[in-house]
């Protein structure tokens, strides 16, 4: 007697009805609330007249600016992720010895067994000018330390938060790339550099696009680093976002923020998913050759 199988899909059901319940209904919710209105000095949104004022009031040069500001730290704190985390990943990978990979791992999640907003906190002694570093800095003659809240103050804190969520994908990506194939490319007399430009780095192209999306995204959409450690110089739209829901209670302004920063977050990551690719393309179209070649 044959057992009845079950289709594949059905072991994925948990996992979509959880995204609809807990990311996708959210989302519609607050696209919904960003047609309407605040009803008067206590109320916090209203549908019963459904418009586009909201948005008309969010297309400011207020939100603009800090829209260039939040894209400034967004690209900025990815990009000292990516190169922060990059040597750390490949050398967890390939270089550590292999019964202290798991040690490692457990050091690189260390920050998350803290709170975030502790954490942040910490980085605000930590940058003060009665801080640590800045009586050190003192001790030996220089200035003290003032770049609380300022931008570079938010990118300490962003690469302090976010760098995790580069190294993780990142260590499983370099850690796929198997032994045999690098020590093929060494036999065929390719140097070190070679082999990991031609061989190791493009390998672990889909963990380093995991880890750029792991980090940009939920830093495009931070304010308590902002609020912390920017102050009004560290101003990002998530703090413009918070600020309509939890102090003026407008939340279909609030809403018509978050729906464009949605939007901005898809537009800039297509944006730049595109120019990458059209950089990547004479390297491709000379590798494409070369095997043709080869082939021929």
């Amino acid at each position: 007697m044959r057992r009845a199988r079950l289709p594949g899909f059905i072991l994925a059901v948990p996992a979509w009805l959880w995204l609809l319940a807990f990311f996708v209904a959210p989302v519609l919710v607050v696209f919904w609330y960003s047609f309407g209105y605040k009803p008067g000095l206590f109320g916090t949104h209203a549908n019963d007249k459904l418009s586009l004022d909201r948005y008309a009031e969010v297309l400011t040069p207020t939100f603009f600016d800090t829209f260039w500001n939040t894209l400034w730290i967004g690209i900025a704190g990815t990009l000292l992720c990516f190169l922060i985390g990059a040597p750390v990943a490949y050398w967890m990978a390939l270089k550590a010895p292999a019964h202290r990979k798991g040690l490692l791992l457990a050091l690189v999640l260390v920050p998350f067994w803290t709170n975030f907003l502790v954490r942040t906190i910490g980085w605000m002694v930590v940058l003060s000018p009665e801080g640590w570093i800045s009586h050190a800095m003192q001790a030996i003659g220089l200035a003290p330390l003032d770049i609380l809240y300022t931008r570079p103050a938010v990118l300490f804190g962003v690469v302090y938060n976010y760098l995790p969520l580069m190294i993780l994908p990142l260590f499983v990506a370099f850690d796929r790339v198997e032994l045999s194939v690098r020590e093929a490319s060494k036999d065929l007399g390719a140097s070190k550099w070679r082999t990991f430009t031609r061989i190791t780095f493009p390998l672990a192209r889909p963990g380093i696009v995991v880890g750029a999306l792991l980090v940009y995204i939920p830093l495009m959409g931070d304010y308590i680093t902002a609020t912390v450690l920017g102050g009004a110089k560290g101003n990002m739209v998530g703090q413009l976002v918070a600020s309509q829901f939890q102090t003026a209670q407008n939340w279909a302004l609030g809403s018509a923020m978050a729906v464009m920063l949605i939007l901005i977050i898809l537009a800039s990551v297509a944006l730049i998913a595109g120019l990458l690719w059209l950089a990547a393309l004479p390297f491709r179209l000379h590798n494409r050759i070369i095997v043709e070649e080869l082939a021929s």
